[in-house]
């Protein structure tokens, strides 16, 4: 039996205050990247609209890809509790091919509202590790149902590989393919690995 790895603990209580200028540093931040887009927005920015020194921010998040760690933080956690005691398709009670799909399916969806801000969080391609052992742990499990006769590690990795940030803002913005067809595609990856 896998236990599937959490993200990263969140540490010590928060002082009040910490806590306090964390939300309105992260509201701040959360609206610009909302109005000008991630790849537009400085720390500096982000400082200024929440009224906090530059040394604060850098001090609390550590760069630019820290703050936009934090920033997808709710939505991952939200994504991560669907897989792990969520309604099915996503959550357990259904075959694992189904779990697989619905995997890719939410996964796009995140993508999808997310991606550049996804990319921003993980430079140099360097996914962030709580996350990616989550989902690379959570379709190893999966595959081993689905497709014993795979090296289900590999496979992980390989189907992670065609929902990294990157590869997608490349394929919806460059290529210009339709989200559905990027639904349809992994659907037809994971029944053409399953059968």
């Amino acid at each position: 039996m896998f236990e599937l790895p959490l993200s990263e603990p969140r540490g010590p209580k928060e002082r009040a205050d910490a806590a306090r200028n964390r939300m309105r540093i992260l509201e701040a931040a959360g609206a610009l990247v909302a109005e000008q887009g991630i790849e537009c927005v400085s720390m500096d920015d982000v400082a200024r609209a929440a009224s906090v020194g530059t040394g604060t921010l850098y001090r609390r998040f550590g760069d630019r890809a820290g703050l936009a760690f934090a920033l997808l933080d709710e939505q991952t956690r939200e994504f991560q509790d669907a897989l792990i005691s969520g309604p099915p398709p996503l959550g357990p009670g259904v075959p694992a091919v189904e779990r697989l799909k619905a995997f890719g399916e939410g996964y796009l969806d995140l993508l999808e509202t997310h991606s550049a801000l996804m990319f921003a969080a993980a430079p140099n391609g360097k996914e962030a590790d709580g996350p990616y052992s989550l989902y690379t742990t959570h379709l190893v499990i999966l595959l081993r149902e689905a497709a014993p006769q795979l090296d289900a590690q590999f496979t992980a990795e390989a189907l992670l590989a065609t929902l990294a940030p990157a590869h997608h803002l490349r394929v919806r913005g460059g290529l210009g393919w339709p989200l559905e067809r990027m639904r349809a595609g992994w659907t037809g990856l994971v029944e053409a690995i399953s059968t």
